[in-house]
């Protein structure tokens, strides 16, 4: 006799959560027809980031050393230090790195030479680093260097002194610190327990989908579509399934065209150019057929958020511009799909849509700011510096205390040469500050202390796998940042495990404030982690 399967006693329900506007003063990351130009120097933006963080460096340099030994005193030009002088001064940090590339040099290489491959790593033994403003640039040595994560571009005040040979011995070093954050608005995120949790709306993070490349499963894809949409797994898994209220892509969904393979299996007459039509060399739309069918399958269950990632068609310079709806087939004819640009601010409320937006004075709504990009900014920074020790999460943690996401664009990130503004510059805080297209999951909450408990600051920060790799989703919770984790395959999938860690450092923060993973145990299920 076959048992009867259990049935829940009561309906599932789905998660409410609305997206409402953005502060006023958050950057928009949207070219416009008032600033598509690109007559300008990328050195516009070098002299307006100096400008707009030097006062905050100051503020903290000024704070950090005004009661220490030898009365320091600040210098408004980094040429105008003393020697032998206790002294500090603020300017741009630029990293002179042998191996970093040099567009220069591109240009002046004879044509019939290829250009070397890319490296993995831009440091070295010969690197030096330099302070520069308007008025020029200094060298910066000493041991205390080795305690910073630097980059290029970064705002910071240094301490020191000049020696004899026109150096400028370092003693400490300072960054703008923190934006300010809004008012957290509902209950604070310390004191959750897990009964508590369990009720609140949850936002899923999902990154590399690389429908269409050979490591891509799309059993998997499809078990992810399932469990979204409330079709998958037991009732432990449908019931934590129904608390999520939407769905975030960070990027890479479409796989790069691999231009060689495809040339290759064509015949002579296929490779022939075209003057009219499609060329068959450079386009199969079975991949963005598939990623819309999926999306077409979940935003009829919840909200989507799609944002391009560097191996997507949506150009190669930051910020990436939305994905055109019209490319995501059915799925755009709702109003709950959202196409976002790369970086994207995106603020999420727990009200339903269409009730009042304003926070209730018992807390029992809550929005919270999600700042979210696809990594490639991570993976340039990443290049600047020796693993171990150094992690991409330290990064991600640095670039809030230097106020900037992109600090090494323009120099080896690819941006647009804005003039009157730099949107990469961190004007507020965000909640949730969310990473993709990285190797393995990470997290943490940052905590940046102050006066009094309006002014502390916290941000809850989140590295996303491949999805294509792990198999891992990201679940955040909306009301007290609480992270989960959820893995899908089969049992003998390939990378299962997730991918190798960068550095031995980096397996010790994986799991920080946040369920450890562990491995997929039944079959043909998703389990919870």
């Amino acid at each position: 006799m076959v048992d009867s399967i259990p049935e829940s006693q009561s309906p599932l329900l789905r998660a409410d959560s609305a997206s409402v506007p953005v502060f006023e003063s958050t950057p928009s990351f949207l070219i416009t027809a008032g600033n598509r130009s690109y007559k300008h120097q990328y050195a516009n933006i070098y002299f307006l980031r100096l400008r707009r963080l030097r006062k905050f460096a100051e503020e903290r340099a000024r704070q950090r050393w005004q009661h220490i030994d030898g009365n320091p005193v600040q210098i408004p030009r980094v040429l105008e230090v003393e020697k032998g002088k206790l002294c500090y001064v603020v300017g741009t940090v630029y990293m002179d790195m042998p191996l970093k590339p040099n567009v220069l040099e591109d240009i002046a290489r004879d044509r019939s030479i290829p250009p070397p491959p890319m490296l993995s790593k831009y440091c070295s033994e010969d690197d030096s680093v330099m302070l520069e403003d308007e008025s020029g640039r200094i060298k910066l040595v000493g041991d205390r260097l080795q305690k910073h994560q630097l980059v290029t571009g970064v705002i910071a005040g240094v301490l020191g002194i000049e020696t004899p040979n026109g150096e400028f011995e370092v003693a400490d070093m300072c960054f703008p610190g923190m934006a300010p954050q809004p008012q957290m608005q509902g209950s604070d995120v310390q004191g959750m327990n897990v009964d508590e949790a369990s009720a609140d709306a949850w936002v899923a993070l999902v990154s590399g989908l690389d429908i269409g490349s050979s490591v891509s499963s799309e059993l998997r894809n499809q078990l992810l579509v399932e469990y979204l949409s409330g079709e998958g797994g037991g009732q432990a898994d449908q019931a934590l399934g129904a608390r999520i209220s939407r769905l975030v892509v960070v990027g890479n969904s479409l796989a790069p065209v691999d231009l060689s393979t495809k040339t290759e299996s064509l015949t002579v007459e296929d490779q022939k150019p075209r003057k009219y039509g499609q060329d068959t060399t450079n386009l199969s739309l079975e991949p963005i057929q598939t990623l819309s069918a999926h999306l077409h399958d979940i935003v009829q269950a919840m909200p989507v958020h799609i944002l391009p990632g560097p191996n997507d068609p949506s150009g190669s310079i930051l910020p990436q511009q939305p994905f055109p709806r019209t490319m995501m087939g059915p799925a755009a004819s709702y109003p709950s799909f959202y196409c976002e640009t790369n970086p994207s601010y995106i603020r999420i409320s727990d009200v339903p849509e269409g009730e009042d937006e304003q926070p209730q004075p018992d807390g029992s709504h809550i929005s919270r700011t999600f700042l979210v990009h696809s990594g490639q900014s991570i993976d340039d920074m990443f290049k600047y510096l020796p693993s171990p020790p150094h992690t991409r999460l330290s990064l991600l943690e640095s670039t809030l205390k230097w106020r900037h996401m992109a600090p090494t664009a323009p120099d080896t990130l690819w941006c647009h040469p804005y003039f009157t503004d730099d949107p990469f510059i961190l004007k507020e805080t965000p909640n949730v500050y969310v990473v993709g297209g990285q190797k393995r999951f990470a997290t943490r909450l940052v905590v940046e202390e102050g006066v009094d408990e309006e002014s502390k600051k916290q941000c809850r920060i989140i590295i996303v796998p491949s999805f294509a790799e792990t198999g891992t989703l990201v679940l955040v919770n909306l009301r007290s940042l609480d992270v989960k984790t959820v893995k899908f395959g089969m049992k003998g999938m390939a990378h299962i495990n997730g991918g190798e860690p960068d550095s031995p450092n980096e397996a010790d923060v994986v799991a920080e404030g946040a369920p450890a993973p562990s491995q997929l145990r039944s079959e043909n299920s998703a389990m919870q982690e």
